[in-house]
């Protein structure tokens, strides 16, 4: 039996024992978990956003690891192997794979027809992230079993640590990607709500792909602190209209390109429309807090871009779609094709371009993972960090550095 982090209902997560996983496919890989972390989207999990989880599910969909067991289809690793996983599964050979087209993958999800029947199609099988999307069991645990992973790992040289590594899994080319769907050019100016770890991300991308400005909108003091440590400009939208201050910094023109990377928790802060989202889907009579979208729209410039990486779940309404229209607006989203950024984006951290540990910020023990749900979806400051457990690198060195609640990461090598 291992110890894992499992989902019992809306706002309720535990560690339990549950049994180890085991080889089911000649294709699989098992890893020991050394590092895994919590994902803005994990939180709409624990809200009860996403449809189709069952009590007992294991979440995570951050994961890396040492292989302790392969497959015997598996010739591109071995026993001993540290990789980090995406969270996208993907077959590697269908039409959309061939394409590059990750997470779009036509084979990994088994249960396909439950998404046919929400979405017209099924994209990929997701780590941890409901039946829906596969039923996988995520990584937030002492052991995962990697389906496809001649596809999937990537291995990790040993001059990289866990921390700078790890979000090769998700945020860091989920925000790469959403500055790439941003079309930038060079000089744009990029607006990017909500500063989390896709946003922060996304501001140090959109800035390698050059971007001229970029400016970032959060209300968390911390959040806006690291994003300004990025090299953004902010504006806290809880002081002030974020329509007004984006038309008075682009000279009425609007930001070249917009991301919403903050997806379907949209906060109201007496804006009309987020109002009325937020009792629409606390009475079930809605799925989605679209606020975020409705105003990036809104704030684009004529021929501008939207970009969105923010996850979205269901139908949301009164989207202005006439303004994205006649505007001429494009959007461009979707789930990270993963398994194509991983390569590139490792070489930029050995050419030490980026340090992805920079939005490490509470290293901790797999059992303190409850509270750091809650922590993290609740944006709690620090009170002097006694709540969570520091543990050491893979080298002995400190597992992260000090900074304010804006991510909560698990390390769990020491507590397996």
């Amino acid at each position: 039996m291992m110890r894992a982090l499992c989902w019992h209902g809306k706002g309720d997560v535990r560690v339990d024992n549950v049994p180890d996983p085991k080889i089911e496919h000649l294709r699989d890989v098992i890893i020991k978990i050394t590092a895994c972390a919590i994902c803005g989207s994990d939180l709409h999990l624990l809200d009860g956003y996403q449809t189709t989880m069952k009590s007992g599910d294991i979440l995570g969909h951050e994961n890396m690891g040492v292989v302790i067991e392969v497959g015997s289809e598996i010739s591109n690793l071995v026993i001993g192997d540290r990789v980090v996983v995406p969270f996208t599964i993907s077959c590697g050979s269908c039409w959309f794979c061939r394409r590059g087209l990750f997470s779009c993958c036509d084979t990994t999800n088994p249960n396909a027809e439950a998404a046919i029947k929400a979405m017209g199609h099924s994209p990929a099988g997701l780590f941890g992230f409901s039946h829906m999307l596969g039923g996988y069991s995520g990584g937030q645990a002492e052991y995962l079993r990697v389906p496809m992973a001649d596809i999937g790992p990537i291995k990790i040289p040993d001059s990289i640590e866990d921390e700078q590594a790890l979000f090769l899994s998700d945020i860091f080319p989920t925000g790469y990607m959403a500055a790439e769907n941003a079309q930038i050019e060079d000089g744009d100016t990029v607006a990017i709500w909500g500063c989390g770890p896709v946003g922060q991300f996304a501001i140090r991308s959109a800035l390698m792909m050059g971007a001229g400005r970029v400016i970032a909108i959060d209300e968390v003091p911390e959040r806006l602190a690291m994003a300004r440590a990025g090299g953004a400009e902010t504006i806290d939208f809880s002081k002030t209209d974020v329509y007004d201050e984006l038309m008075m910094l682009t000279d009425n023109r609007g930001p070249d390109s917009c991301i919403d990377a903050v997806g379907c928790e949209a906060a109201p802060h007496g804006a009309i429309d987020a109002v009325i989202d937020k009792v629409k889907t606390a009475t079930l009579l809605g799925t989605d807090r679209v606020h975020v979208l409705r105003e990036a729209i809104m704030s684009c410039r004529k021929a501008g871009t939207i970009s969105i990486p923010g996850v979205y779940v269901g139908m949301a309404d009164k989207i202005p779609l006439g303004a994205a229209m006649n505007k001429g607006l494009t959007l461009r989203m979707g789930q990270t094709h993963v398994q194509a950024y991983t390569k590139p984006l490792l070489a930029k951290i050995e050419a030490g371009e980026i340090d992805p540990s920079f939005v490490v910020t509470h290293p901790a023990s797999l059992e303190d993972a409850p509270e750091l749900y809650k922590k993290f979806r609740d944006k709690k400051r620090d009170q002097g960090r006694a709540q969570a457990r520091p543990v050491t690198g893979r080298k002995g060195s400190p597992a992260a550095s000090r900074r304010p609640a804006t991510r909560s990461a698990m390390f769990t090598e020491s507590s397996a």
